[in-house]
């Protein structure tokens, strides 16, 4: 028995039992220096090498000690995230998204939420953020047309999912093309016959509902169509309800819903009222929620794909950290629509 383990508490003996550095230099027959290059994933290890000092790493169980690496290497690899505390699905979608992808780039994540879309909100989560130590921030999910002075950036990197104005020189826009995605449903619904085309759209305050109201009335004008109704809600299925509710069932033939529990909403309104979906309106909606596929009528639906727009948000914001120039300030990644059966082709007449 080893005397020095005599009376040591469960907590003492674990943490005389955690692997050292120079632990992992003898098991890897390297210098202790190799392995802090290897740990801290520095340029000049030969690929042979830094494979053997992994492979140790992975035998012996070694964690780094985060605070000791930033003292050696003035970097926290922390990337600050703003979010609104929203429980609507593409927020959250989001936030889990960026989690992952910043985990594998190397980042940890240090999340701060607000209430409301406003300047001094933005400005103190920042604040909020840099005081500890983040490298980056990443605003997810904030609704609103917003500025930001750079000087509450104090030179901070910044990447974000909707747009926001600031003089800084170190931003990037990463988001779904949302106009775009919105285009695909109404082309996709005149391709089928219709040419009376309502759109419900979201809260219009938010970027991301104002887009799509773009995306249709775009798309409709560019057919040569008269704009069908344009309904408001607040992304829930309780708004998306009542506004079909208010719908003339002579002035559309098809809708394209902003979000997918605006949707289902509608679709509940539509069939209390004697309606069959598709047969007398088909419907579209926006994100692809997961149970979009598994209503009485599975929804035909343009998905967004947030875990590309997650892992590009944070690929453009390490870009940042590191000194490089964004090639481009304003990306949009693409959307995919899933048709479904709640959109049918329309034999009516097409005047």
């Amino acid at each position: 028995m080893n005397d020095s383990a005599v009376g040591a508490s469960p907590k003492e003996a674990a943490k005389q039992a955690l692997p050292r550095l120079a632990d992992v230099a003898a098991h890897a027959g390297v210098s202790a220096k190799t392995v802090s290059r290897v740990v801290n994933n520095e340029a000049n290890v030969r690929p042979q090498v830094r494979a053997q000092v992994l492979r140790s790493v992975a035998a012996l169980g070694y964690r780094p000690n985060a605070a000791a690496r930033a003292l050696v290497t003035q970097r926290t690899h922390q990337i600050g995230l703003i979010a609104t505390a929203s429980s609507l699905y593409g927020p959250t979608a989001g936030l889990f998204s960026l989690e992952q992808a910043a985990w594998k780039a190397g980042y940890g994540l240090t999340l701060t939420t607000v209430r409301e879309a406003s300047e001094a909100q933005l400005e103190e989560a920042i604040h909020y953020l840099m005081v500890r130590g983040v490298e980056g921030v990443i605003v997810s999910g904030v609704a609103g047309a917003l500025h930001l002075e750079a000087s509450a950036l104090t030179d901070m990197p910044l990447v974000t999912t909707s747009p926001i104005t600031t003089e800084s020189a170190k931003y990037v826009l990463v988001d779904s093309d949302q106009v775009a995605g919105t285009r695909t449903a109404v082309r996709h619904l005149y391709d089928s016959g219709h040419r009376r085309i309502a759109h419900l759209a979201g809260p219009l305050s938010w970027d991301s509902a104002a887009q799509r109201r773009d995306g249709w009335l775009q798309e409709v004008e560019d057919l040569g169509l008269n704009p069908g109704p344009l309904l408001e809600g607040d992304w829930s299925p309780k708004s998306g309800y009542e506004a079909a509710l208010t719908l003339d069932r002579a002035a559309a033939t098809a809708i394209v819903v902003a979000n997918d529990h605006m949707a289902m909403g509608a679709i509940r309104a539509f069939t209390e009222q004697g309606m069959r979906i598709p047969n007398d309106i088909s419907v579209i909606g926006f994100d692809d929620v997961p149970e979009a596929a598994y209503q009485m009528v599975p929804l035909t639906t343009v998905r967004q794909n947030f875990s590309s727009v997650a892992e590009r948000s944070v690929r453009e914001l390490i870009h940042l950290i590191e000194g490089r120039e964004a090639e481009d300030t304003s990306i949009h990644l693409p959307t995919e629509l899933i048709v479904r059966a709640s959109t049918a082709p329309y034999f009516g007449s097409l005047a």
